[in-house]
């Protein structure tokens, strides 16, 4: 259950903190395995019934020593029994239907138009009596660092798409004051330093106080979130750390049920953790892949070295980021071709042309109305000998598995302009993550009315197990298979 909060603040703050999202529960669609084998042949995955049977286990990273890089983190789903927020223990698994829900609020905030003037009331909340979550929520994948001097170690996510803002949950974290170990303490940092609201780094245009970049949430005179943007060291290794980092410290006035400390922003605005990363010619700012297995763990590498430089290709090359003036910070690609197992989609290259957002934090994939139904009637076309199940929520394009003893399903491929492609290999949302044999359903949908005209959105069960490669500086993002 997430909340969007609307702060009544100028333009200039809300390019910064967009939108705050809370949520109570996000948890992945997809985690688990059922008995089963499978490989990849002639542009389909194939899935065989298999008598070995996993049980999720926890399957340690390697230390921050030895062959480890220094900027390289490991990732862990925050339902893994290695997660480092412990956020999953005991949960369950969301719905179809609430994943998509998710994925609105989420979308909605990265879209959302100009809000008139009238509608800024301050705060919008649902009547549903339930406390406040932690702020930002919304974390599916979680790493581990470190926060000032001496070293605070924070279970943290990371996003491509904050426009501008590393968020940490700071203390105090509660008006009664509840204990909050799990929270960075500013008070016991030597290095941290306030930002005067008069600076070029402050992002408000009006603070709280002018010695320092402040603002206060308020509802009915009650403060429920003190935020000040500060900077600290951010320690991402023994090795690896930025000096003077900025982010935003949150002191919540209400009571909390998340356990992610914070998100870093790895966005392309000039404050963020991937335009702080420093570069050689055999490096690019990050690169990570998103874990397909609860009990094993993928990585977020800073300073990650060129795929090239180390054996690995990116399939086709790269693709072009492109700048669009209403997102500057985001990472844009020109999606220019869909193929489905071997056979490219027959849609005009017109109306095939989309700016795709690569998102961390949203589920599934959306592409504009005329490439889905193309999208949509190939698949079908091509799975025809299964029998087919009901919809789940907005995913029309689902079957019943639980009578075979093997299947195929074709491979979807993404091109973008550049020469990369995205080859997807997680492209079914199962109704039973832990089965793989019951009912799935294609996980793509058309874009939502709210997205601007002529956008898609690749979300994260596309880049599942895929090394994606941000070479920031240069502009280009590319994609290495089998990554994790």
């Amino acid at each position: 259950i997430c909340y969007r909060f609307t702060i009544e603040i100028p333009q200039a703050m809300a390019s910064a903190i967009p939108s705050l999202l809370f949520c109570l529960l996000v948890l992945a669609p997809r985690l688990g395995s059922s008995s089963h084998t499978s490989f990849i042949n002639g542009g389909k995955q194939t899935f065989v019934r298999s008598s070995d049977s996993r049980v999720p286990t926890c399957s340690p990273a390697p230390s921050d020593g030895g062959e480890v890089p220094a900027g390289r983190l490991p990732v862990m789903h925050r339902l893994s029994p290695c997660s480092p927020s412990s956020a999953g223990e005991g949960k369950s698994m969301l719905s179809a239907g609430d994943a998509f829900d998710r994925d609105a609020l989420r979308l909605r905030a990265i879209f959302r138009e100009s809000e008139p003037e009238d509608s800024k009331v301050g705060l919008t909340i649902p009547a549903t009596g339930a406390p406040l979550a932690a702020l930002p929520g919304a974390a599916d994948y979680n790493v581990v660092v470190g926060f000032g001097n001496p070293v605070q170690k924070l279970a943290v996510g990371f996003d491509t798409a904050t426009v501008g803002a590393t968020l940490l949950q700071c203390k105090p974290c509660s008006a009664d004051g509840d204990p909050c170990d799990k929270f960075f303490d500013p008070s016991r940092s030597y290095s941290l330093a306030q930002i005067p609201c008069a600076s070029p780094d402050c992002p408000l245009r009006a603070c709280s106080e002018p010695s320092s970049c402040t603002f206060a949430l308020k509802k009915k005179g009650a403060v429920l979130v003190n935020a000040t943007v500060v900077t600290d060291t951010l320690t991402v290794s023994r090795s690896a750390s930025a000096n003077d980092f900025r982010f935003a410290c949150l002191e919540m006035g209400a009571g909390t049920t998340e356990s992610s400390s914070g998100v870093l922003d790895l966005s392309r605005e000039r404050h963020s953790l991937a335009s702080r990363v420093a570069l050689s010619p055999d490096t690019v700012a990050f690169s990570y892949c998103l874990p397909a297995d609860p009990g094993f763990p993928g990585f977020l590498s800073l300073g990650a070295t060129r795929p090239e430089r180390s054996g690995r290709g990116v399939v086709g090359g790269y693709a072009t980021v492109w700048d669009k003036a209403s997102h500057p910070n985001l990472y844009f690609l020109r999606l220019v071709g869909v193929s489905v197992g071997v056979r490219h989609l027959r849609v005009p290259p017109a109306a095939l042309a989309s700016d795709a957002l690569l998102e961390v934090h949203t589920t599934f994939n959306y592409l504009s109305h005329h490439v889905y139904a193309a999208l949509r009637h190939e698949f079908r076309e091509q799975m025809r000998e299964y029998r087919r199940a009901p919809p789940l929520g907005e995913l029309e394009t689902c079957y019943d598995f639980s009578r075979e003893s093997s299947y195929s399903v074709p491979m979807i491929t993404l091109r973008f302009h550049g020469g990369a492609e995205l080859v997807i290999d997680h492209m079914l949302y199962f109704k039973d993550p832990r089965n793989v044999f019951g009912v799935a359903c294609l996980a793509f949908a058309p874009a939502p009315a709210y997205a601007p005209a002529g956008v898609a959105v690749v979300g994260s069960m596309a880049q599942v197990n895929m090394e994606v490669v941000y070479d920031v500086r240069g502009g280009k993002v590319g994609f290495v298979p089998n990554g994790c």
